[in-house]
């Protein structure tokens, strides 16, 4: 089948599962993962790690097909050039020092020592390594691990960026930086395919979200409409901070969207708990206008990634 400009410009598979002689790795995928960031979420033992060695071609399926901006892993020489992995796992040759490390892997895919030398340093500048370049990898940090493996699957210039687990061991104003990174990559046109099992760190950096759960893709796609299509199975939630929450309860709850209006335990806000959230916020000026409430804060109460990935696998939970 020959490429179409749509499959030029995802990360596709379709209906993909891998087994381990009789263990499950991942069953059943179908994803078409759009540029920019996205989160793969799940517990440790989900699949993730999996699904990423598929999409980077150091795994076969055992069925079905994946598509990387039109290309496939059969033809390496092309595929490695526009993909770049940084694994969770540290595997270093010994005795390299930074600049070595991302140096040698830059001759094995074919650039001259010129190209390399500026290349190297222009990834290493990019993750903050550049003064630590000339130390042994052996001897760096594990935060400095983590930066020098992605200045590693950045450094030949990918379209395709794959992380797994790129956050662990990085102190805050690491973190910051790194996150901030992921967003420039993104911005400037790239897939930058992110795993965690942290949750509210994928609400942080990503665009879109793949749940995944027992070898199953529980849902995809942007957070805020996975949980706008679960909401008949599970009531949104929100919470609104005012002057006269008292007042505010009485009055939602006698609508017939709202199913439940509970007080905070500090006396400040009101839990609400609606089938229809875009009803409820229509409802909700209505009764600030007619009232005379002073409003300090309405947010979703349950629109993050945890809490949608807990709902999901609740009831996809069998399929583990």
């Amino acid at each position: 089948m020959s490429a179409t400009v749509t499959e030029k410009q995802r990360v596709i598979f379709e209906n993909v599962s891998k087994f381990y002689g009789e263990v499950l790795g991942v069953n059943r995928v179908s994803l078409s993962i759009p540029p920019g960031i996205t989160g793969l979420v799940g517990p440790n033992g989900s699949g993730k790690t999996t699904l990423m060695n598929l999409m980077v071609g150091l795994l076969r399926p055992s069925r079905g097909r994946i598509s990387v901006l039109g290309m496939d892993s059969q033809r390496p020489e092309e595929f490695f050039r526009h993909v770049g992995y940084s694994t969770q796992y540290d595997a270093f040759p010994p005795g390299l020092n930074g600049s070595q490390f991302i140096r040698s892997y830059l001759r094995v895919h074919g650039f001259g020592a010129a190209e390399a030398e500026a290349m190297t340093w222009k990834a290493l500048e990019r993750v903050g390594l550049t003064e630590a370049a000339g130390r042994k990898v052996a001897g760096y940090s594990k935060g400095m691990r983590q930066r020098v493996k992605l200045a590693q699957a950045i450094c030949h210039q990918p379209s395709v960026l794959v992380l797994d687990e790129p956050l662990n061991g990085l102190d805050p104003m690491a973190r910051a930086e790194v996150i901030s990174l992921f967003r420039e990559l993104a911005d400037g046109g790239l897939h930058v395919i992110v795993s965690s099992h942290i949750l509210h760190e994928v609400d942080l950096i990503s665009d879109q979200v793949v749940l995944i759960h027992g070898g199953y893709v529980v849902a995809e796609g942007d957070i805020a409409n996975v949980r706008d299509e679960m909401e008949e199975e599970h009531p949104a939630q929100v919470s609104i901070r005012c002057d006269r929450p008292a007042l505010l309860a009485s009055r939602v709850f006698a609508q017939d969207s709202v199913m439940e209006a509970r007080i905070d335990d500090d006396g400040k806000g009101v839990l609400v708990r609606t089938r229809d959230a875009d009803r409820f916020h229509l409802l909700l000026n209505q009764v600030v206008l007619e009232n005379g409430l002073t409003i300090e804060a309405v947010a979703p109460a349950d629109a993050d990634v945890n809490a949608v990935y807990q709902y999901l696998i609740g009831s996809n939970g069998e399929k583990s």
